[in-house]
């Protein structure tokens, strides 16, 4: 007698089921009552994005200004499969023409979330399950400037926090000011650090990249004397100093971090549009573990350099061209694919997501301030 779908064990359903993608998983939940009590069930959307992770499964979200559109790409197909990609909705902007998809920023990614900025405000938002939070900025001086912004989570308290560290230009000393917004609590606070002695490595302002529960920037000592990676703990909330590689001795026109393999990762890009070249900390917080593994160039193809954004599961780097496309090259730092997907030089944005079924924390009532 043939088995049906209902006769499996219910164990070997839930192994199943935690190997499929978040669209598969919805249209599942109509198969049975059960099927959709499992799939609602908080525990297994833990379970799935633990499953996720460790398959080291991400997707990009691109956005391009001239189709003022984002979508959705799987990193592990060729760049030139359309259909490995979707148009994503954001029906949860106001109506008002001001707040239009291309005014958007991404300025965060944790668990399956985004953090976008949008004018002063921001929303944290799940693509894959359209779940999203209107985060009010906090009132500060029209006169300082975000230079550093943050997102995790914190596992000690389930929550997820919005980090932000801004300075007023016109102050002689340049001392930034670092705000933290839970969104369990609700509320902005200010993190109280005696002298919060950094500024801006870059021109444009830096994305924080995420790490286990800490958030790492590469910025300059006040005296510009160094640049450094500074740490945020979010469950000890407290900042760190990690040391870039001895032998990084050289002029370099851009470098910033990145998270690749699961390890913190610094790529550099040399004057001249010289050769990318991206080094590991196999062991973190250990100076010494900084290992040079890829050196990417970009002399055969017409882009501008090779930022790289994420790994794919076969071991090839997908990362930006410096313009308005991506790269996908091996672990030997040879170009496999490139595709241009726009010709305005600005606005163009890609950023990695894991897909989760995860849901935000419940909001204390008092409102954020």
């Amino acid at each position: 007698m043939e088995k049906t779908v209902h006769d499996l064990p219910q164990e070997l359903i839930i192994e199943i089921l935690l190997r499929l993608p978040v669209k598969s998983l919805f249209r599942f939940k109509c198969v049975c009552k059960s099927w959709l009590s499992l799939i609602c069930d908080p525990h297994f959307a833990f379970s799935h994005y633990d499953h996720v992770s460790a398959a080291h499964t991400c997707r990009l979200v691109l956005s391009s200004p001239s189709a003022s559109e984002f979508r959705s790409m799987d990193v592990d197909a060729s760049l030139h499969d359309d259909s490995a990609s979707a148009v994503l909705n954001f029906n949860f902007l106001p109506p008002q023409p001001r707040y239009k998809v291309k005014k958007l920023k991404i300025v965060g990614s944790c668990r399956g979330f985004l953090l976008l900025n949008c004018y002063s405000n921001f929303y944290v938002w799940n693509p894959s399950t359209h779940v999203h939070r209107l985060i009010v900025s906090r009132r500060v001086n029209s006169t300082f400037l975000r230079f550093l912004y943050g997102f995790g989570y914190d596992p000690s308290t389930d929550d997820y926090l919005v980090v932000l560290a801004s300075y007023d230009p016109r102050s002689a000393d340049w001392v930034a000011g670092v705000d933290l917004f839970s969104l369990r609590a609700n509320k902005w606070e200010q993190i109280e650090e005696s002298y919060f002695s950094y500024v801006n490595a870059s021109v444009n302002f830096r994305i924080g990249a995420l790490l286990n529960v800490a958030i790492h920037w590469l910025v300059f000592l006040h005296d510009v004397s160094m640049t450094v990676i500074v740490a945020f703990d979010l469950t000890e909330r407290s900042f760190s100093e990690i040391p870039l590689p001895d032998d990084l001795d050289f002029i370099f026109e851009l470098c910033d971090l990145r998270i690749l393999g699961g390890f913190l990762s610094l790529y550099v890009v040399g004057l001249h549009n010289e050769p990318t070249e991206i080094w590991v900390m196999q062991e973190y917080k250990v100076q010494s573990s900084w290992t040079k593994t890829i050196v990417v160039s970009t002399n055969d193809i017409p882009i501008q350099y090779f930022s790289p954004l994420c790994s794919t599961k076969c071991g090839d780097i997908v990362g930006r061209d410096g313009r308005t496309g991506l790269v996908k090259c091996d672990d030997k730092g040879q170009i496999k694919e490139h595709r241009s997907y726009c010709h305005v030089p600005h606005g163009f944005q890609a950023a990695v997501y894991t897909e989760s079924l995860l849901s935000l924390p419940a909001a204390n009532s008092q409102q954020a301030s």
